[in-house]
């Protein structure tokens, strides 16, 4: 039972290390400016106020940094959904193409950066979301290995019985192996909602116009450009918070049961 309770409070506390942040962030976002820098400090808001959010939507072009941002999230995650489950094809080469894939794994993001840039202002991509969005319809080495576990509980006499049934190959895909994965491809969906609505590096790399800028770097212009307004700044990062966080309490349960299945493959 000691044991129990022990290890109830060392979880305990993790869970509030990981969830303090937020809560300071959710905080200030409805304190008044002379209570953020109160001494001590206080966690709730002497007097709640709802004027940081009407200030950061009056400073900061919230709808159009929004707007920016959902679309090129959105075609992130159909890409990935349309090309990654494309692994369960079966093809001459697929599995020394499936190796090199994976080995892109090992190399750090900062190694490509600079080869990869180049390859965009050589086809006149730049300032567009081209960068953005292109790479996603070819799929993610991580997805691509984790629906291919998930995809091999697919019985192959299934897609054969299909074939004899006289359905080609993209009915197949379309009717038998996206239903088959919807755990894989939610989960998927998931890591990559949160991991392209996060990015900041790539956005700030190839997008020079402020008209396309997404909210990461939309937040990060008004905090260079001005002085620092915490409250409707914090007012802003709570609404850039939320989506995310509504796509994962959405995609939880398939979330977690694709993972699992995906790890046991």
């Amino acid at each position: 039972m000691v044991r129990a309770n022990g290890r109830r409070l060392v979880v305990a506390g993790l869970v509030l290390l990981f969830v303090f942040p937020f809560l300071a962030m959710l905080s200030t976002a409805f304190k008044l400016p002379g209570d953020i820098f109160h001494a001590p400090p206080r966690l709730l808001p002497a007097e709640w106020t709802w004027d940081n959010f009407a200030a950061a939507f009056e400073q900061i072009p919230i709808w159009r940094y929004l707007g920016n941002t959902l679309f090129t999230r959105a075609a992130n995650v159909i890409g990935t959904l349309l090309a990654c489950p494309l692994s369960k094809v079966t093809w001459r080469g697929r599995s020394a193409l499936l190796a090199v894939v994976l080995a892109t794994m090992m190399l750090p993001p900062q190694v490509t950066m600079i080869p990869v840039y180049l390859l965009w202002n050589g086809l006149n991509a730049g300032d567009t979301y081209w960068p953005l969005i292109a790479p996603a319809f070819f799929g993610t080495p991580f997805l691509i290995f984790m629906i291919r576990q998930f995809l091999m509980s697919v019985p192959n006499d299934l897609i054969a019985a299909a074939r004899l049934d006289g359905a080609n190959e993209l009915r197949i895909y379309w009717s038998i192996v996206l239903p088959l994965a919807r755990p894989a491809l939610v989960t998927s969906a998931v890591f990559q909602f949160v991991w392209t609505w996060t990015d900041f590096l790539n956005p700030l790399i190839y997008l020079n116009d402020s008209e396309k800028y997404t909210l990461s770097i939309g937040l990060y212009a008004f905090f260079a450009e001005h002085d620092v307004a915490w409250g409707p700044l914090m007012a802003a990062c709570v609404m850039f918070t939320i989506p995310a966080l509504l796509i994962f309490i959405a995609g939880q349960r398939y979330f977690v049961g694709g993972v699992s299945t995906g790890a046991l493959k």
